[in-house]
């Protein structure tokens, strides 16, 4: 994800990172790690955390030179997608707030830009139009992102889902698509692994597919949890 540190400062997750390279986040922290301990990279950062299914894990926000050079290390043939990426940010940020206090509103003025143009598109869009804008999207994306798209945070669009009956809401399958949603072609599942105690465990995440995507925004207008606006 990208964000603004205290000092207005832009930075890239090492989440962000493991997406874009298609690479294992926890093989994206051995690499930041170690360039870390070989005072690679300009900073001496520490790790954040991050929550996942009761369990807390680290993960590192990054300036773009380090950001940078963690991809060149890890995956040298990824690194024109960090690079246009950046170039992206920047260019819808042509100037960096000056305070802490100028980049909150920055960051609120871009939310709500970002719900409007997002409620305007799920109304008034051709469906056309609108289907080529998410075609090739079969295998997934996260639903943190669709929810920061459509103006939800990630805890607000699962507890719907749970609601609506569209993820199971108890035991190992928890905030999973219903397999007649799967069928649908509106959700994938993701397997991975990850590390705790000192072992290596599996992991199953949800994705919304681009098909997913036209079907839930309409849904949450119809439901109420999306207004409708008119172009």
């Amino acid at each position: 994800m990208f964000g603004l540190s205290t000092n207005t400062e832009m930075t890239m997750s090492s989440r962000e990172i493991a997406s874009l390279t298609g690479k294992d986040h926890k093989n994206v922290l051995r690499v930041i790690r170690a360039l870390i301990d070989g005072q690679v990279l300009a900073a001496q950062i520490e790790p954040l955390k991050f929550e996942y299914r009761g369990q807390w894990f680290d993960y590192f926000e990054l300036s773009k030179r380090d950001s940078l050079v963690v991809v060149a290390r890890l995956s040298p043939e990824f690194t024109a997608a960090v690079v246009d990426r950046w170039q992206e940010l920047e260019k819808s940020n042509p100037t960096l707030p000056s305070s802490f206090a100028e980049a909150l509103q920055l960051a609120a003025n871009q939310a709500k830009e970002l719900e409007s143009k997002t409620q305007q598109l799920a109304l008034a869009a051709p469906k056309a139009e609108f289907a080529d804008a998410v075609a090739g999207a079969d295998k997934g994306v996260l639903l943190s992102h669709f929810a920061k798209a459509v103006g939800l945070g990630s805890v607000t669009i699962f507890r719907i889902l749970r609601e609506q009956k569209i993820f199971i809401s108890r035991g190992t399958s928890y905030n999973l698509p219903y397999q007649e949603y799967v069928e649908r072609g509106y959700f994938t599942v993701k397997q991975g692994t990850y590390e705790t105690n000192s072992q290596t465990r599996i992991s199953h995440t949800a994705m919304i597919t681009g098909k997913g995507e036209m079907w839930l925004r309409k849904k949450l207008i119809d439901t109420g949890h999306l207004k409708a606006v008119a172009s």
